[in-house]
């Protein structure tokens, strides 16, 4: 991936008239930038845009450009974003290596091959083995890691994540939390971060910019 991340041009973003986000800001490989405010200030809104996926209801305006492609015309499909929520978002009707061979590139090619590359995902998140459970078995803390490795699998260009710890406890939000932005630093992948928690902001350690103050 080329050196110059994710960069946020002139982006502005408004309701019924109403500006709730304003900024330009670059995202290097590895590096997060977190965004805080409270609920209602745009922070989703922000990933939305980037993601490509935004209400009509919202006004925006603004490029964005990650690997040094200008993906802010390109449909949610073409601009590779992996996103993380607060919820995991398994499907409940696929094993778990089911979910993650779902998420791996088209390119990607013979069932052995796919198994072979989720159950190797899954090894690196520390859920060796698992591969075959119902993801409804798993713990809050597993499906977590279930969803991380998904989104790695998928070949992305940046991650964007909307309070992906908040339901975790403190403990399993540590763990989760470092696993995360080490291997964001291990795929050199730009990460936007929403959240509301100092916690979160200071073990990103990459800028911040705070929204609806």
């Amino acid at each position: 991936m080329p050196a110059t991340g994710l960069f946020l041009d002139q982006v502005q973003i408004s309701l019924n008239g109403r500006p709730l986000i304003g900024l330009s800001a670059r995202v290097a490989p590895g590096e997060v930038l977190t965004v805080m405010g409270p609920s209602g200030s745009g922070k989703s809104t922000l990933l939305a845009y980037i993601g490509g996926f935004l209400d009509p209801v919202f006004s925006a305006t603004g490029a964005v450009t990650v690997g040094g492609l200008d993906i802010t015309a390109l449909p949610p499909e073409d601009r590779r974003a992996g996103i993380l929520f607060q919820d995991p978002l398994l499907f409940p009707h696929m094993t778990v290596a089911g979910n993650l061979a779902f998420a791996l590139p088209a390119g990607v090619k013979g069932r052995a091959l796919r198994r072979e590359r989720a159950e190797a995902a899954l090894a690196g998140v520390g859920l060796a083995g698992l591969g075959d459970r119902d993801p409804d078995t798993l713990s809050g803390g597993q499906k977590a890691r279930v969803a991380l490795a998904r989104v790695l699998l998928s070949a992305p260009l940046m991650l964007l994540l909307d309070e992906p710890f908040s339901k975790l406890d403190a403990d399993l939000r540590q763990q989760t939390r470092e696993l995360v932005f080490d291997s964001a630093r291990a795929s050199a992948l730009p990460v936007v971060l929403v959240t509301h928690d100092e916690a979160d902001a200071a073990a990103a350690g990459g800028a911040i910019v705070r929204v609806g103050a």
